[in-house]
């Protein structure tokens, strides 16, 4: 719960974030949530630390699984198996919204996917199909099919960790087992504003609901729907390129001058059989 107390432009980037816990002797594990930015910051004990980028919509979904996932066993004090099934609609509200929709909320067609997604793309820190690593970059292995993340392997066994589940697809129970990597649930936290935990988590859901029932824009208005007061938007429609802008400007306004000229032309020494 290091960061979550902490105001948001005292940090300009991740790197500012690491050397402040490291410069105020801050040692103790921890792993923050961060929905203001789509991250989740990794510092476990004798290892590197780590932020965790969720840069698309399809990704910030999953991202947001996994919140949910926490919230619940924070809500129960106890690091369990938490039900898909049971946050079906909450799910379909986040896959609407954050993840822009990418697949059906069905519930046959999504509580699959996030089995399948939970099951082998998550716990996948090398090729890292639904995330960024902040300050590495993929690079080529001979053994490799696709670049891939350089990673010890004990770094590899404690995120993969972390992704456990019972069941499967329909009938699927996630949990986010920070347990295997020697954290408690006070040393993970969700941050979002200036909230923490719950209340961020709660507020970050209010924004969704109420930018998901928000009226649709009046015709030429630009299409922004604030989700409350939370930062969480609509990105803005495309404006007309500028130079097409003005073609159609220019052609408007001068379209009387065309149509004499072309008269003219016309009534010249083909159509009225000698010189005007």
């Amino acid at each position: 719960m290091i960061f979550a107390f902490l105001p948001k432009p005292l940090f300009n980037t991740d790197c500012d974030r690491i050397r402040w816990v490291k410069m105020m002797g801050y040692s103790k594990p921890f792993i923050q949530i961060d929905l203001n930015e789509f991250k989740l910051h990794l510092n476990l004990k004798n290892r590197p630390q780590r932020t965790f980028y969720f840069d698309s919509p399809s990704r910030r979904f999953y991202l947001c699984v996994i919140t949910l996932i926490v919230n619940e066993m924070k809500k129960s004090k106890i690091i369990k198996s938490i039900p898909l099934s049971q946050h079906l609609e909450l799910l379909a509200l986040l896959n609407e919204s954050i993840g822009g929709a990418a697949g059906s909320s069905d519930k046959e067609n999504l509580l699959p996917r996030i089995y399948r997604k939970w099951k082998d793309a998550l716990p996948n820190l090398e090729e890292a199909p639904l995330f960024r690593v902040h300050g590495k970059r993929k690079e080529e292995e001979d053994a490799a099919i696709s670049r891939v993340y350089s990673f010890s392997e004990t770094e590899k066994d404690d995120w993969a960790n972390l992704f456990e589940y019972v069941g499967s697809h329909e009938n699927v129970r996630l949990r986010f087992a920070i347990d295997k990597v020697g954290l408690s649930l006070n040393e993970i936290s969700i941050a979002f504003g200036n909230s923490s935990d719950g209340p961020a988590w709660d507020r970050f859901i209010a924004g969704l609901k109420e930018g998901n029932e928000s009226a649709e824009p009046e015709e030429g208005t630009t299409e922004t729907h604030a989700r409350g007061d939370y930062g969480i938007t609509e990105p803005p429609s495309v404006p007309s390129a500028p130079s097409q802008a003005r073609k159609i400007s220019w052609l408007k306004q001068y379209r009387w001058v065309m149509l004499v000229a072309m008269v003219a032309i016309l009534a010249g020494p083909g159509g009225s059989g000698g010189p005007i």
